[in-house]
């Protein structure tokens, strides 16, 4: 279990400071463009992986996975990047906190995960924060340092929840490979990120418009390490979560991400107040619980 626990606190790390370099690329390019680069660069990473994969594995797992890559990092990963586009690091990550109670209730229903009662405490303490994070009316900083009300309209965050959504699916179907299977993090990994690219592949009909060229060398560095930060090290560490932990808790865990978003969130979104930063650490309280 103390495995799990740190590769879920190492995940949210990697994939937070990831998402604050991919979120500077959204204002310029496609979310679509930026996950299936990403992707591209991660799988060829952990490519010689697939040179010691034990095909002999029954086949229904791999399909399983590539349903789970197409699902989670396919759809997911490019409605989330959506997401920062539009909503931000901040309240992007903290609606992840909505993820906990889905998933506990998919564990519950769909792999027979019984949770105690701390556990539901916890859950229930995140999800409230997280109401209380959307629903408050923050102001910003525009470009001539006026303060403008910033619209939470709840159209802007379907994106989040669509996110939420294919990640809570996409973990359920990774924990019942683990349980059911011999593979490992790295190899479930390596078939979940084949199977977003044969998705994004089709979706932009191999018209991928080959933007990183436009780079420059500092700006490439930065993509490739937030690749490997944000999807091989964030994606492995996660799949070793599904491994170690049961879903609704280890979700609970990666739902820490607001907390993280804090050392990114003042260059995008102005200046915190002590109300969110209180808030954001009662999400830090809800995840403490389950550790009891």
């Amino acid at each position: 279990m103390l495995i799990g626990i740190f590769s879920a606190f190492g995940a949210t790390l990697s994939w937070t400071y990831a998402c604050s370099i991919w979120r500077t690329q959204t204002n310029i390019y496609k979310p679509i463009e930026i996950n299936f680069l990403k992707n591209i660069i991660a799988f060829i990473i952990f490519s010689p992986v697939l040179l010691i994969l034990n095909y002999s594995t029954n086949y229904k797992y791999f399909l399983i996975l590539i349903c789970s890559g197409i699902i989670g990092i396919g759809l997911g990963d490019t409605f989330y990047l959506k997401s920062l586009n539009l909503i931000g690091t901040r309240k992007t990550l903290s609606i992840e906190a909505l993820s906990p109670l889905i998933a506990a209730i998919s564990g519950n229903l769909f792999i027979d995960e019984n949770l105690n009662l701390n556990t539901w405490i916890g859950i229930v303490i995140v999800t409230g924060a997280l109401v209380k994070i959307i629903k408050k009316r923050s102001y910003l900083l525009d470009r001539d340092s006026k303060l403008v009300l910033n619209n939470n309209s709840l159209d802007k965050y379907i994106y989040s929840f669509l996110s939420v959504l294919c990640a809570v699916i996409a973990a359920l179907l990774s924990r019942f490979v683990f349980l059911e299977s011999d593979l490992t993090p790295i190899f479930t990994t390596e078939i979940r990120l084949f199977g977003s690219i044969i998705f994004l592949c089709l979706i932009t009909k191999m018209k991928l418009r080959l933007f990183f060229s436009n780079f420059e060398r500092k700006e490439k560095n930065q993509f490739i390490l937030s690749a490997l930060m944000g999807t091989n090290i964030g994606i492995l560490l996660q799949q070793i979560v599904f491994q170690s932990l049961p879903l609704g808790i280890g979700w609970t865990l990666l739902s820490a991400s607001p907390i993280v978003s804090l050392f990114f969130t003042k260059k995008e979104e102005g200046k915190l107040t002590n109300e969110i930063i209180i808030i954001t650490f009662i999400l830090f309280i809800g995840i403490c619980l389950i550790l009891l």
